[in-house]
């Protein structure tokens, strides 16, 4: 690896959970001690341009460069985004391009969800050795395959063995360049569209498919989620209801913690909103894919 390689971040995000980006960016840069510059790589799936100014002036230093990459920009035009029956948005899906659209000589890249905060200096989650493996990430609260909630219902089909682990896809280390080599992100979509009737948490199914008992385990304070009771996690990850929602009933002191950082952003003001935002978001998410599968056909 090169010595003065900068930390590459990717997420991405739409107009509703910009928001959320802007603790979880805020959280990075406060606790970013360390020397490294950080190149951060924000997929921009329809975030106005006001909403682009603000997070830019949330931020105090200049130790975190963004690059902005449409969702055109960053998916391959052979490459098609699986239609699956989730609530999740299509753009879940982009992360699996990351090495076709970040520094083609960068050795490695760390993807965040934006429904997090970072506790601890992002540089202790970029120098972890993960050996020989392509892709390191925190087992999912599932922990199996055969879990009757999430994992791989279609495991026994696949020939996967039913304790084999299974990881949480909102956190990850990946090597893009082993990634093109291997043609990971081809595959990932193709076994979505091959097992679409199972894929319950989008691209987090083909991805524990695709790497099923080729990962590295990352330790589970790096995505530690908020229904969890762990005093000093690296990382919180606000899986399920959102603490911008008035619905959230995770750890309170989780929460706390976000709206420490939130409100040291433009969006210092904001309020937990109506849990009824929440449901429309999903029912649209929902339709835009059904809308999209009727075209093509």
């Amino acid at each position: 690896m090169r010595n003065e390689e900068p930390i590459t971040l990717v997420t991405v995000c739409d107009n509703q959970f910009v928001v959320l980006m802007a603790a979880l960016l805020k959280s990075i840069e406060t606790n970013h001690i360390t020397n490294e510059p950080i190149n951060l790589y924000i997929v921009n799936d329809g975030i106005s341009k006001a909403n682009q100014q603000k997070l830019i002036e949330s931020l105090t230093t200049n130790r975190l460069n963004i690059i902005w990459k449409t969702m055109e920009e960053a998916i391959p035009k052979d490459l098609k985004l699986p239609l699956d029956n989730t609530t999740f948005p299509a753009n879940t899906y982009a992360r699996i391009c990351i090495p076709y659209f970040i520094d083609p000589e960068a050795t490695k890249a760390i993807y965040l969800d934006v429904d997090m905060i970072v506790l601890e200096d992002i540089s202790k989650l970029w120098n972890t050795d993960i050996g020989e493996f392509s892709i390191a990430a925190v087992s999912d609260r599932s922990e199996v395959v055969s879990s009757p909630w999430g994992g791989i219902k279609n495991y026994q089909e696949l020939g996967l063995d039913p304790q084999s682990k299974y990881f949480n896809s909102g956190l990850f280390i990946l090597k893009p360049q082993e990634w093109r080599n291997l043609n990971i992100p081809k595959k990932v979509f193709e076994c979505a569209e091959e097992n679409i009737r199972y894929v319950n948490f989008a691209d987090q199914y083909s991805l524990n498919v695709t790497f099923n008992e080729k990962w590295f385990e990352l330790d589970r304070l790096w995505n530690c989620y908020a229904q969890n009771e762990i005093e000093n996690p690296y990382l919180i990850h606000f899986t399920g209801m959102k603490p911008i929602y008035k619905g959230y009933e995770a750890n309170e002191h989780y929460k706390d913690l976000f709206f420490q950082y939130l409100k040291q952003t433009k969006w210092s003001d904001v309020k937990p909103k109506s849990d009824l935002v929440r449901f429309l978001k999903k029912l649209y998410n929902k339709i835009v894919k059904k809308a999209v599968k009727v075209l093509k056909f």
